[in-house]
């Protein structure tokens, strides 16, 4: 694949970089590498394929690039076992390519944002390796969460909290000459031992990987798991029935949190322009989620509540107003996601009976209306690219993939397997991206893809959705460079506009409106001068059901 790089118009390259606020109101497009694309032939998306497709995403209108973990890495969970922070896993590239990528994206004005995980490692990071090699009370065992067993012989696991891939959190090693040893903690697989962060050399470590990344130029990092680091070092058991005060769960949202995240601040505020810390947090708790955003700790959060909303109307006003009070409190922009690479595809999810989210509700052959799914999915679109604040696109969303059921024999995600077959895990959403031609792997590359992407995947390429005007690509473009160019879309305010129990409408600014119908019938609209976009075409100057459009009032 030949790499072409050249910069965006003058303007448009020049004005963002030295913007402090540009995180405030920017659009972050989501890449995970194995699937974006493939530079070299091997059949695994790098960033030889990225580079290549830079103008793509100049095009798109996005503002900066947030990188899926691209680490050396087992791949025991899709790179979230990372072994080495200061390096580029073999299949992507190297650190030197990640250095040019870094720079060339930003003479298109795109910044880069990467992964980081501080909850755990992978079982092959060194430390993890020497503390198996050395002894129960070593230095080595210390910034892990090894822990005896209970019983007489040491046999039953020390807590009885439940991962969230689902089983046991702990997993018992060998010693030696062969007879049963310690136990060690992960929330996640048992690849990915937790770390213990009341240990010096864990902050120190992380605080220097960041170090390492600004130092190369990234403007900014998304922090997985944001809530889990911290663990009660008493190990306590979860209550039998209801939920802990806030503050005292064992592993969840622990107050010394907050110290981490403060040096990680300090961390980034040392350097010029504005590095950024994007938290996932998922927590219910509105006060406890704003502490993460106070202005010495993170800069945003992910907002997932909105996602996870069925395609009712009620549901997803109280989460949008909810979540703009919760951001409030502390002046930080709200962020605003349809999906990632752990969500099923808006296209897919928006067709179904239930129409939400949730990670215990996956199963096979769930019925799918994909004609309802994909007007509801630009109905969507339209509706987050006119709210308030950081709007997230994760790729292949803006070509309107769905989800994909694989085969069970290719299937690699960890959350499959440890649920005994029955949750057909997150795969579904990482099928390689269609790019051009009639044919898998559709343009990925030459040497297949590592996925299998589904035969009728032509009419969703790149190539066809651009000869197209009707086309997903084609709203996502129009509603990305409208949203750059209006000040009414700039601002930070919301007014709830009343038409009706099935509309969400709100104006932004002085002159513009949205309008989204989730209602069966059509809806009027308010007056207005001009139609500036919609998701479907309009009924006799009326809004169709599943459809949104942007009003110049």
């Amino acid at each position: 694949m030949d790499i072409e790089v050249q910069p965006r118009g003058t303007a448009a390259a020049a004005a963002p970089q030295t913007d402090p606020t540009w995180w405030r109101h920017a659009v972050i497009y989501q890449v995970y590498v194995r699937s974006f694309a493939d530079g070299d032939g091997d059949g695994t998306g790098d960033l030889a394929g990225v580079r290549a497709r830079l103008r793509y995403l100049r095009d798109l209108g996005v503002d900066a690039i947030w990188f899926n973990p691209w680490y050396p890495s087992p791949l025991a969970d899709g790179g979230y076992d990372v072994a080495d922070y200061r390096d580029i896993h073999a299949q992507f590239g190297t650190l030197a390519e990640a250095e040019l990528l870094i720079q060339e994206a930003l003479a298109f004005g795109i910044r880069t944002i990467i992964d980081i995980v501080p909850n755990h490692v992978s079982d092959r990071h060194p430390w993890f390796q020497a503390a198996l090699a050395a002894e129960p009370g070593s230095p080595e065992r210390e910034r892990f969460w090894f822990h005896p067993g209970r019983g007489t012989d040491g046999d039953e696991i020390p807590t009885h909290w439940v991962s969230s891939f689902q089983g046991s959190t702990w997993t018992r090693t060998t010693n030696p000459d062969g007879t049963p040893g310690e136990w060690y903690l992960h929330l996640f697989t048992p690849e990915q031992p937790d770390l213990n962060w009341t240990h010096p050399d864990v902050r120190r470590e992380h605080e220097d990987i960041l170090r390492f990344w600004f130092d190369r130029g990234v403007a900014g990092v998304r922090i997985d798991s944001a809530a889990l680091p911290v663990k009660d070092p008493a190990f306590p058991e979860l209550p039998a029935t209801g939920t802990p005060a806030p503050g005292t769960h064992p592993h969840v949202d622990r107050d010394e949190l907050h110290d981490i995240y403060r040096g990680w601040r300090a961390v980034a505020d040392a350097y010029d322009g504005t590095r950024i810390l994007v938290g996932e947090v998922w927590l219910e708790d509105a006060e406890r989620f704003a502490r993460y955003l106070r202005p010495d700790e993170m800069h945003t959060a992910f907002n997932f509540d909105f996602m996870s909303q069925p395609w009712i109307a009620e549901p997803m006003r109280r989460s949008i107003a909810r979540t703009l009070a919760e951001h409030a409190p502390v002046g930080a922009p709200a962020t605003w996601v349809l999906s990632n690479h752990d969500v099923t595809r808006p296209v897919t999810r928006y067709g179904r009976a239930d129409s939400g989210f949730a990670f215990d509700r996956k199963r096979f052959g769930t019925p799918t209306d994909l004609a309802v799914g994909t007007r509801r999915a630009r109905a969507a679109a339209l509706l987050v690219a006119a709210l308030p604040g950081t709007m997230y696109v994760y790729q292949g969303d803006e070509l309107g993939l769905p989800e994909v059921e694989l085969p069970r024999e290719v299937i690699e995600d960890p959350m499959h397997f440890r649920s005994g077959g029955v949750d057909p895990g997150r795969d579904g959403c990482r099928v390689p991206l269609p790019w051009s031609g009639d044919a898998a792997p559709f343009g990925f590359g030459d040497g297949g893809s590592w996925l299998p992407q589904p035969g009728d995947w032509s009419r969703y390429s790149v190539a066809a959705e651009e000869a197209d005007p009707s086309s997903m690509l084609h709203l996502y473009r129009a509603a990305l460079a409208f949203r750059r160019s209006s000040d009414d879309l700039r601002t930070e305010q919301l007014v709830w506009l009343d038409l009706g129990p099935d509309a969400l409408a709100f104006r932004r600014g002085a002159h513009l409106a949205s309008v989204t119908n989730l209602g069966d019938e059509p809806i009027a609209l308010p007056a207005h001068r001009a139609v500036v976009l919609s998701s479907a075409p309009l009924e006799e100057g009326a809004l169709p059901p599943d459809t949104t459009v942007w009003l110049t009032l």
